[in-house]
């Protein structure tokens, strides 16, 4: 066992020890873990990257946990780069101040706040924001850009300090980051310290029904421990004195979860939307480990599809290079065994990822140039929750001939 790793043998969420394995994907490097070109020469160390499924509360779950800081202090995604995100943040912001009237001025705090993209929107509408995140940099460049960011990982311990040098927050959001936690029980605990009695608790996860019914397999990575539904969650917020209020599901990276929750000892009535939700769970088999056998047969032929497809282009002397360099295009290249034989390049609107090479596969990225110096046959969108804008913003390359490939939810040829 690596002291960079450990495994779990008890549910995340409910504590649980009837835990079944229900699909065994390739083992890969963290999925963020881009090297330069001093490190080529270093092999990187691959972790194990399987599902289980919990008997007790229908969690499913990574239990192999790499060290939160080997994946997060030094990370290199930013929401900022992104407008299709900035505009999420921006309306997301809208939704809960129209949702929940938080008092202006009052305090909003965002666990694993990135680059400040979201509290900037609240700060904007005339809130108090602070910001917790374990990237040393970039936690360093929010704070100098007017976002005030803590560098650390949110615990009770924090969050007791957070309450006495700045009072109690009406909004505490999570936004990508509530599934990369091992220690679930102890944000929850730190967030119920900190909360308003009368304030709310925002959350936004990959769903795991828009996983398993899109074969969003790549969203899979140790940064994701947990794989939500609405049914283990209620149960699990009911247990650290707090209550699930709503949910909803929306559009961001392929399909995600909402979630509202407040104290148990708040005031607002649960939306019917929490058990609409459980039932749609419950039709889809979310709660049964079958469906998941079931997810990895799809994967498998989807697999097959992509690879027929990438080796008849290169079978024709045609050249390839991906787009986007996000953390699921790790999985989906070690698990579909797509390496720098079929890939030349990988582009990169991130500077952070810029002149770096792919962890383990040691793919160079590099920036957007790229498509007029050396411009490949065909453009893999690895980033394909993002395929819409980055086709319309690269009209050029399909008018000189280019062909863009999407692979998920389905494989398209455009």
């Amino acid at each position: 066992m690596s002291n960079l790793h450990h495994r779990r043998s008890t549910c995340r969420l409910c504590g649980g020890h009837k835990l079944t394995s229900v699909l065994a994907l390739t083992p890969t490097p963290p999925a963020n873990a881009f090297v330069d070109e001093d490190h080529l020469s270093q092999k990187q160390a691959c972790f194990d990257l399987e599902l289980f499924f919990c008997s007790d509360c229908a969690h499913v779950q990574l239990l192999d946990v790499v060290d939160p800081r080997v994946l997060f202090e030094h990370y290199v995604y930013v929401s900022g780069t992104s407008p299709v995100f900035v505009r999420h943040f921006q309306n997301y912001a809208d939704s809960v101040i129209q949702r929940y009237a938080p008092k202006p001025g009052s305090l909003v705090v965002d666990i694993g706040s990135n680059d400040g993209t979201l509290l900037r929107c609240f700060q904007t509408m005339g809130h108090q924001v602070l910001g917790i995140d374990p990237a040393i940099e970039i936690a360093q460049n929010a704070s100098k850009n007017g976002i005030e960011t803590k560098a650390a990982f949110f615990t009770p311990n924090l969050a007791q300090e957070l309450l006495t040098g700045y009072g109690q927050a009406s909004v505490v959001t999570a936004n990508n980051v509530f599934a990369h936690a091992d220690g679930l029980a102890e944000i929850v605990k730190g967030i119920h310290t900190l909360l308003d009695r009368d304030g709310v608790f925002v959350f936004e996860v990959s769903y795991l029904l828009d996983v398993v019914e899109k074969c969003l397999f790549d969203t899979i990575y140790h940064e994701h421990l947990a794989y939500h539904s609405v049914k283990p969650l209620q149960a699990f917020f009911a247990n650290h004195n707090m209550q699930l209020i709503d949910v909803e599901r929306v559009d961001s990276h392929g399909g995600s979860l909402r979630g509202y929750v407040q104290r148990d000892d708040g005031t607002r009535e649960v939306s019917a939307n929490v058990a609409k939700a459980i039932a749609v769970e419950e039709r889809a088999g979310l709660d049964r480990a079958e469906t998941y056998h079931a997810f990895a047969a799809q994967i498998d032929q989807l697999k097959c599809d992509l690879n027929d497809l990438l080796q008849s282009i290169k079978a024709q002397n045609k050249s390839i290079a991906g787009f986007g360099a996000p953390a699921k295009a790790t999985t989906l290249m070690y698990h579909f065994g797509i390496g720098p034989e079929t890939i030349d390049y990988i582009i990169d609107d991130s500077p952070l990822k810029q002149n770096l090479y792919s962890p383990g596969m040691h793919i160079p990225v590099v920036p957007s140039v790229a498509l007029n110096t050396q411009p490949p046959d065909y453009l893999l969108i690895l980033a394909w929750n993002f395929a819409e804008p980055i086709m319309s913003n690269h009209k050029n390359f399909t008018s000189s001939g280019g062909h863009f490939i999407v692979p998920l939810p389905e494989i398209k040829v455009y």
